[in-house]
């Protein structure tokens, strides 16, 4: 007689973490004024997905934080389809006034996302991006694209991905930003990974996405992390 497998959920996901585990991680974490600017990846938009809560990562790491700072101040500016430039010229003044002491940044996803992408360009932007957020003298904190992010058009779109990631940790180490490596974590071969438009992530990559970034945040703070 065989078992049947039985679908995981947010409780038995191996890569998620309970809340009251995710808070004891950032027990004495210092931000009190999270922020978050860029694009859809960064407002954790994307589907449903049974037996997971249908909270995007930056509300979740925001709900983590409030856990251990009741008065957490909280700002999301992100909007769908909005490229770097975008971003910096419709979003950064209402940061400004934000004053984030920890603010994520975008990873470029949109910026790609054109017939002959130019890296140097992309990159000049980006690091427009990183000083501007340096200069909030918030911990700034981005991530990696995933393999599984993909649009089929474009027959090189790995290979822009790798570029651009490679900008983002450039970038990230020239400016003291914390780095979520998504690029080869394993729920990139997960089949309900992706929403149905097959480029963000479903509630299940945004409940282990918040829950990588956590962890990220607690090694900066020197704590002992789950693996």
């Amino acid at each position: 007689m065989t078992t049947a497998t039985l679908p995981t959920t947010e409780e038995t996901d191996p890569f998620c973490l309970p809340p009251l585990d995710a808070a004891a991680l950032l027990f004495d974490a210092p931000w009190r004024r999270f922020a978050v600017i860029g694009d859809s990846l960064s407002a954790g938009t994307g589907d449903p997905s049974p037996g997971y809560a249908s909270i995007g990562w930056a509300d979740r790491v925001a709900d983590t934080l409030r856990r251990v700072h009741p008065d957490l101040a909280y700002l999301n500016t992100a909007r769908d389809g909005a490229t770097t430039a975008q971003a910096l010229r419709d979003q950064a003044d209402r940061l400004t006034a934000f004053a984030p002491d920890l603010l994520h940044l975008p990873s470029g996803a949109n910026d790609i996302v054109r017939r002959t992408p130019d890296f140097a360009e992309i990159e000049a932007t980006l690091r427009d991006m990183y000083r501007f957020a340096a200069g909030t003298g918030a911990q700034l904190l981005t991530f990696t694209l995933g393999k599984a992010y993909v649009v089929p058009v474009f027959p090189d779109w790995g290979s822009r991905v790798r570029a651009v990631n490679d900008i983002t940790r450039r970038l990230a180490a020239e400016y003291g930003a914390l780095v979520v490596d998504m690029w080869a974590h394993p729920i990139n071969d997960r089949e309900n990974l992706l929403s149905a438009d097959r480029i963000h992530f479903s509630a299940s990559g945004q409940a282990v996405l918040a829950a990588e970034v956590v962890k990220c945040l607690a090694h900066q703070l020197g704590e002992r992390v789950p693996k």
